[in-house]
């Protein structure tokens, strides 16, 4: 099952599950609980989502921010800022490759979590 097949299948789940929430004789605030818990897989994946992205923007954010105390550092002790300018590019494009080389991991934890088969 590709990865969209798998979030149809769970949003579908979602609205049909609160569809049956809706039932004359329950009062709205049974509704509104049932509608809620049905909405309790989408919302974790949602969060588990999110959290894999700042933990990967984070990780990508702290060596860019070597990269950065490098150049400034590289300032300090050479009298050309061109040739710091060149270290910090050479560096920032490492540490993008990186972070670039993490994303099938994470995507495959995302898989796992959510279920997904390839």
């Amino acid at each position: 099952m590709d990865h969209i097949a798998a979030a149809e299948e769970q949003i579908q789940a979602y609205f049909k599950c609160a569809y049956e929430c809706f039932d004359r004789s329950r009062k709205q605030e049974e509704i509104a609980n049932c509608v809620e818990h049905c909405s309790v897989p989408v919302v974790k994946s949602q969060q588990y989502f999110e959290g894999e992205m700042a933990q990967f923007q984070e990780r990508m954010n702290r060596s860019l921010m070597v990269c950065q105390d490098k150049f400034e550092a590289s300032k300090l002790h050479k009298n050309r800022v061109d040739d710091a300018a060149k270290d910090m590019e050479g560096c920032v494009n490492q540490s993008i490759e990186e972070s670039l080389n993490t994303l099938p991991h994470i995507v495959q934890r995302m898989k796992t979590a959510f279920s997904i088969r390839d």
